[in-house]
This record gives C-alpha cells, sequence and structure tokens, in this order.
C-alpha cells in the first residue's frame, strides 16, 4: 500500500491544492465563497461541540500527550495547549499531561519507547515509511471507529489519509499537508542590493555570496536535527532527476543511487555548503534554534515547510517576509514541483490504559483543530477543510503569498525518510550531516547510498 500512495503524491497534492484554492483561501472546502460572505468566519466540517459520544465517567483519568510544539512563541504551541485547557475544564476527571519535545528528541525518545512497548497514550509519528514499523509492530491503535464520529473523517483533504493507513485501518490523524518553499526576508535582500529572489540555483548561490559579503547569514538551518538537511536537499535532487520520483524509481529497481541525477544532487548540495550559505556550526544547532535565526532577523533566506508561515508571522520578521518556489538547478526541474510534506500526525498507543479516553479526547482535539489554527492564523497548510477568506480574515500578505503557492503545485516528491525504510534513511540523513563538516567526493557519497540501500532491502 505504501508504494501506491508514493505514486500517488502528486494527485494528493493537486487535490489538497483544490482544497486552498478558492477566493485565496488557505485550505478551503467548496463553500468557500459562503465562507466568505460569513466575514471568513471558519467552518468545519461537524467539528462544533465535538465531544466524543461515549457516556461521561468520573473516573480519572491521565493521557500523556507527546507532541512537537516546543516554541511558546509559536500558534501551534498555543493550540495544543488551549485546546487541552479547554477539554480539561470540560472533563474535570481528565488530565492531559503534555511531554513536549523538538522533532529529533521525539524521534528518538519514540523509539526508545517503542522497544519497551510503552509507547504514551498520543504521540507524534510521520506517514508512510516512517510511520511502518510502529504499525507493524502492533504499536498503534486503529483509529477508524473514532473517525467515524462526528463526521471528523471527512474534515480531511480527500486522499490525504491514505499516507497513515495499512490494510484499510487508519493508525494517525495528520496535523497538515504542506509544501517546501523558500521563505526570504525582503529587508534583507534590499540591504544587500538584490532586487528579487533567485529563480536558478547559480543565482541562488550569487545571492549567497552577496549576503556574506555584506555580513548577512544566506540560509538559516538547525543541522543538529539531521531532517533539515534532508529535506533542502531533496528539493535540489527533485530538479537535478527533472522531476519526482527518484526515490520510487530506486525501490522499484529502475535506477540506482550512483545515477547522474543523484551525483549531481550532491555535487550541487555541497555547492551551497562550500560558499558559506549557512550558520557556523550548523550541526550543533537544532531545528528550532536555526528558524529563530531566520525569525529573529538575522538571516535572509529560509528552506522549510509551509506549516511555519504562522509563526513566522508571530515573529519579529512579520510583515517583511516572501516565499519563492526552490530554483531549478543547472537548467533542470520545474519550480512548481514541490517537496510535499503531508503532515507529521497523531497515532494512539495500542497498549493505553485509557484506551477509549484518549480516543474521545483525540477525537474533539482533531475536530477542534482547524478552528483553533484558523483563529491563530495558522490555517494555511493543514489538512483539514476550513471555509475561510484568508484575506478578510486578516491574514497576512506571506500567508496569501503562500496559498498563492499552493495553488500552482503541479507534485513532487515525499521527503527520504518518508520513503524509504529507515535504516536506509538513517544513512542517508547522518550523510548529507556530514556534509555540512567537510567537503566529500559526491560519487563516494552516492555509493554510500546505495550500499546501504541493498544491504537493507
Amino acid at each position: 500500500m505504501v508504494n501506491r500512495k508514493m505514486k500517488q503524491s502528486a494527485t494528493i497534492a493537486f487535490t489538497a491544492v483544490m482544497a486552498l484554492s478558492l477566493a485565496a483561501c488557505g485550505n478551503s472546502n467548496n463553500n468557500a465563497n459562503d465562507g466568505a460572505k460569513n466575514n471568513a468566519a471558519p467552518n468545519t466540517t461537524d467539528s462544533g461541540n465535538a465531544a466524543a459520544t461515549t457516556a461521561p465517567s468520573d473516573k480519572k483519568v491521565t493521557i500523556t500527550f507527546q507532541n512537537i510544539y516546543p516554541d511558546p512563541a509559536t500558534p501551534a504551541y498555543k493550540m495544543i495547549n488551549e485546546l487541552s485547557e479547554q477539554y480539561q475544564k470540560d472533563h474535570p476527571n481528565v488530565t492531559i499531561e503534555l511531554d513536549t519535545l523538538n522533532t529529533d528528541q521525539q524521534k528518538v525518545k519514540l523509539k526508545t519507547q517503542a522497544a519497551s512497548k510503552e509507547v504514551p497514550d498520543i504521540t507524534i509519528v510521520n506517514p508512510a515509511a516512517q510511520m511502518k514499523p510502529f504499525v507493524d509492530a502492533g504499536l498503534f491503535a486503529p483509529l477508524n471507529d473514532m473517525l467515524e464520529q462526528n463526521g471528523l473523517k471527512d474534515t480531511y483533504q480527500e486522499g490525504l489519509l491514505d499516507y497513515y493507513s495499512f490494510d484499510n485501518n487508519v493508525y494517525a490523524l495528520p496535523d497538515g499537508n504542506n509544501i517546501e518553499v523558500v521563505y526570504y526576508n525582503k529587508d534583507l535582500f534590499a540591504q544587500a542590493g538584490i532586487a528579487a529572489p533567485p529563480t536558478t540555483f547559480e543565482e541562488l548561490l550569487q545571492d549567497v555570496k552577496i549576503l556574506k559579503d555584506k555580513g548577512i547569514t544566506p540560509l538559516a538551518i538547525g543541522e543538529k536535527d539531521s531532517w533539515t538537511g534532508s529535506f533542502l536537499f531533496m528539493n535540489i535532487l527533485l530538479r537535478t532527476n527533472g522531476g519526482p520520483g527518484f526515490l520510487q524509481d530506486v525501490l522499484d529497481g529502475k535506477k540506482t543511487f550512483e545515477d547522474p541525477a543523484f551525483v549531481e544532487a550532491v555535487e550541487a548540495f555541497q555547492q551551497l555548503v562550500q560558499a558559506g550559505a549557512f550558520p557556523d556550526g550548523a550541526t550543533s544547532i537544532d531545528a528550532n534554534a536555526g528558524g529563530n535565526i531566520f525569525k529573529t532577523g538575522k538571516a535572509a533566506m529560509w528552506s522549510i515547510g509551509s506549516w511555519e508561515t504562522g509563526a513566522i508571522d508571530a515573529s519579529p520578521v512579520a510583515g517583511k517576509v516572501g516565499a519563492f518556489q526552490f530554483p531549478t538547478v543547472n537548467g533542470k526541474g520545474d519550480p512548481n514541483e514541490f517537496m510535499l510534506a503531508p503532515g507529521s500526525a497523531f497515532a494512539v498507543s495500542a497498549n493505553s490504559e485509557h484506551l477509549q479516553e484518549t480516543k474521545d479526547f483525540l477525537n474533539y482535539f482533531a475536530s477542534e483543530y482547524p478552528k483553533k489554527q484558523f483563529e491563530l492564523k495558522n490555517a494555511v497548510g493543514i489538512g483539514q477543510k476550513v471555509d475561510g477568506d484568508l484575506k478578510a480574515a486578516g491574514y497576512s500578505d506571506l500567508a496569501v503569498n503562500i496559498a498563492g503557492l499552493f495553488n500552482q503545485v503541479k507534485g513532487g516528491d515525499l521527503a527520504f525518510d518518508n520513503t524509504m525504510n529507515p535504516a536506509t534513511a538513517q544513512v542517508h540523513l547522518s550523510s548529507i550531516q556530514n556534509l555540512f563538516v567537510q567537503k566529500m567526493d559526491s560519487a563516494a557519497v552516492a555509493k554510500e547510498h546505495q550500499a546501504a540501500f541493498e544491504a537493507n532491502k
């Protein structure tokens, strides 16, 4: 099922885009015009009063909710805390205990917990290949029954839940459906005399040099969390391959990692590193701190998922930021093909001591999620349908900019670690991370990837 879903990437992305396209809306369904008439008041499918259908209980219950929203300045942090607090007020017998970590910390902790079969009541997983081992080990509870309550299933964009499904069971509920973009600080570009965002990789390298000469960090990153470098690298591979599907071709035996497109992508990525595009000591900076380099106005660009739009609008650089597609590389690729990022997702432990109560809470949380995100100006890129006109609701020019990029998506690829098995993915993440520290022979890097793939088929 996973391989089928990988091949559907472009279709699902387009479906998600169509849900975003009307009346400059981020995450709209077919009733977008009605939302505009209502002064952009969000309307989620049957989400009002989304208490679960089970009978109330006086039994004291503590639900541990592991999550990846550690930054108090972001809308996502406010969202999870406000929804958890409201549920506890409405259900005095329930305590929601938030275990808040950054992304890589959470991944490591979950692996340790999974090894001892002590997964939290609710945890965070990534789609497709990353979550499959947990499902195969029987660690997650199917959520089909809970999705049928209150019309919750119908709030998700068509096809999105497929990325979180195995053998006709849905095992996690996604928080978003995003694309990777390059955010840029308009003031810093002007300060450096750069008139417009780059449209080719050659222009990007020129801009890096100009910014470095002005004492401005060109590209923010926190590569201590190794997924960040990989996510950027995969944009380059998407271009050098001339379009999506390189990793799927490797899985299908049609290509190897020693293909010229992969070697060329490694070489181009190393050009960025060697040009000084990234902060000094990037591998000692975590993803949250790396993002803050951009959000505090100390870096000119940040290549990351569109989920960061709300956080940028809540940061010191609000009003100064635009976004653009990753450029062509050596004349190759279509800028309207993006790295696609079906979001991290909420899974329930199959071994939860309070399985029904946990499902009841997650039903409430997921039902209220789109409305709360819209209210917090953070609805661009979520995976559920929301009616409402962004501009009328007071969303920023950046949010409308991002919604416009969604409208241009022609397809793309999933992240490396959402496509390849975990062992191969780990070799890849470490290999790309190492390029921040030392220059390597690009063909040797490709050979290392191929050896890992063959060893872990």
